[in-house]
Order: C-alpha cells, then sequence, then structure tokens
C-alpha cells in the first residue's frame, strides 16, 4: 500500500513540543502534510516548515473555529495533492500511533462504504490530574460501528466532499454533527480497536475543565437545533439531561424552598443517589468509577449554562465565539 494516498492535515496554536511530537510521528510514514496555524505567537509556523509540512496560516480577522481550519487545511491538501484518498485529520496536541494509518487505510479499502474510520485516543498524562483522567474515559468509546468520530478521524475524501466537509461556523461538535450528514449519505463510521493517537490535554484547573463541558452543553444544543428532529434526534438526550439536572432539579428545589421552607431542599438528596448509580454502574476501576460519576452529575451545569448561551446567542442574533480551556 502507498501510503501516498493518505494526507494528513493537523491543526493547532501554540503547541510547542506536542507539535514536534506530532509531526516526528508523521514524518518517516511518507504522507503528505498540512499543518494549519490558527495565530501561534511561538515558533509553530517555523517548526513545522522545518519539518516538511506545507502550512496555512489562517486568517484571524474571521471567527476561529476547528471546523473552519480544518476544511481549509483539506482545501489546501486537495490542492496540492489531487491524487489523495484519504485524510487524516488530527489536532496538533496529538502523537500519531505508527500502525494506526497503514490499518486504518487497509480497512476502508476492504469496506467501501465506510467514510470515516477512527480507533482509540488516550491520554498522555491520565495520572497528573483528574481532568486528563476524565478525557482518557471519555474517549474510550465501543468498538464497531460508530454514530459520530471525535476530531482525530482518517476520512475518505470523496466522502468527505459529497456532504462539503464540517459546517465552518461550529464552534464545537463538528465532528457529530458531520457525521449525522455522511450518515444520512448512506456512509458508516467505525471505530477500530486499534491505537490511533497519544493525546496531551493538559488541563489542570477546576475552570478549564468548566469551560469545556460548558463548551459541549453548547454543542448538544446546537447540535439538537440542526438535527434534533426525528428519526435522528441528534443531540436531544444529552440536552434534554442538561436542562433537567443542570437547571430544572435547583429551580424546583428553590420553589419547594419557598413554599415549604428548608425541607424543600430535601430533593437535592437526587444528587449524591445519582452519583452513586453512575458509581456502581462503572467498568473500570473503584477509584475511577467514583471520579467518573462525580463529574457526570457536577458537568450537568456547566451543560446547563452553555445551552442557555446557545439560546441567548440565537435570540440575540449573535455570532458563537470559540469556548476555550487551553
Amino acid at each position: 500500500m502507498s501510503m501516498l494516498r493518505v494526507g494528513v492535515v493537523i491543526i493547532g496554536r501554540n503547541e510547542g513540543d506536542r507539535l514536534v511530537r506530532c509531526l516526528t510521528s508523521l514524518k518517516s510514514q511518507l504522507v503528505q502534510l498540512v499543518y494549519v496555524d490558527s495565530g501561534s505567537t511561538d515558533e509553530s509556523v517555523k517548526v513545522a516548515i522545518g519539518m516538511g509540512a506545507d502550512v496555512v496560516n489562517l486568517d484571524m480577522t474571521r471567527p476561529f473555529t476547528a471546523a473552519r481550519a480544518r476544511n481549509e487545511g483539506f482545501e489546501r491538501m486537495r490542492k496540492l495533492f489531487p491524487q489523495t484518498e484519504y485524510v487524516q485529520f488530527v489536532d496538533g496536541d496529538c502523537e500519531v500511533s505508527p500502525l494506526w494509518l497503514e490499518s486504518a487505510v487497509n480497512f476502508a479499502d476492504t469496506h467501501l462504504d465506510i467514510a470515516a474510520v477512527c480507533g482509540r485516543r488516550r491520554e498522555r498524562f491520565p495520572e497528573k490530574t483528574i481532568y486528563n483522567l476524565l478525557c482518557d474515559m471519555e474517549w474510550d468509546t465501543p468498538i464497531g460501528e460508530a454514530k459520530s468520530c471525535g476530531g482525530d478521524v482518517l476520512m475518505r475524501v470523496d466522502a468527505f466532499e459529497s456532504v462539503h466537509g464540517f459546517r465552518p461556523d461550529l464552534i464545537a461538535g463538528e465532528e457529530p454533527e458531520l457525521c449525522v450528514r455522511l450518515r444520512a449519505s448512506g456512509w458508516r463510521i467505525w471505530r477500530l480497536d486499534q491505537e490511533m493517537t497519544l493525546h496531551d490535554a493538559a488541563i489542570t484547573r477546576f475552570g478549564q475543565w468548566w469551560k469545556r463541558i460548558r463548551r459541549s452543553g453548547y454543542a448538544f444544543a446546537e447540535g439538537a437545533h440542526l438535527h434534533g428532529e426525528p428519526p435522528e434526534r441528534h443531540r436531544v438526550k444529552e440536552s434534554r439531561r442538561a436542562w433537567i439536572w443542570g437547571l430544572g432539579i435547583p429551580v424546583v428545589s428553590v420553589c419547594l424552598a419557598i413554599w415549604l421552607g428548608a425541607c424543600g431542599f430535601a430533593m437535592l438528596i437526587i444528587y449524591p443517589v445519582q452519583v452513586v448509580r453512575l458509581a456502581l454502574q462503572g467498568t473500570r476501576s473503584v477509584e475511577e468509577n467514583w471520579w467518573r460519576a462525580l463529574f457526570l452529575v457536577l458537568g450537568k451545569f456547566p451543560e446547563a449554562i452553555g445551552q442557555m448561551n446557545f439560546i441567548y446567542n440565537r435570540l440575540a442574533g449573535k455570532t458563537a465565539r470559540l469556548i476555550e480551556y487551553k
């Protein structure tokens, strides 16, 4: 198999050593490299050029989204290397496994209805912070046919072009939204039992985690707005849960307290009960199950805020601005 059929689009900003690791993991694999830089103030552009990548400098006078960056990287890839059949999208803070590209391409070559192939994305330092560990658990999704992929994915060029790529205006959740359109067009998404990328989340503070989850809530709301009608019902369940657990229960509790006094807050016991229920359902170590359960319940509050942010922007006619946590 010739890897010259494969192009790689890397996006990043001020990734430093993480970008070096990303480019190094790909440099020896005979793939075409395009790096899309979104206004780095470090040596990212210089490093990428020095390691053989073609560089796209995004126009930062326009609102930035990862979706727009990936689209522009893809367009440059197609212009420079029109023979490319597959494109691997990868974030600049990720290192690509040496066996991943060949495994993914071989699978796609023998399954012509597969538009996107992803594998196992792992966190590089899950032991450093609970937030890194939560990311690692979040990305451990089931093997086999999937409804969506993440930002690291091998995409069939024909399939990607047939649905006109990512929606460039989405500040988050652009990959699942793309997959909705791909599946509606008859394509399938698949996750292999194969190491794909090693990611460096570098989330060290609670505030970073909170912003990341608020962004997820925003993405759920926008996804439901775009594709919430049957049969897809995209992100409807996630949005409903955010509203119930992140806003509905607290509001009802306050109303009961106004009516009944302090005993009205007894309803809030449902939160620790939910933590226990989720922890007992976990499939990892006892400690990991409890951390995951706690933050799943706690995360409903920033998710609800993200939902309200989306509604406010819609009603006010405002353009969404990226919610950055790093």
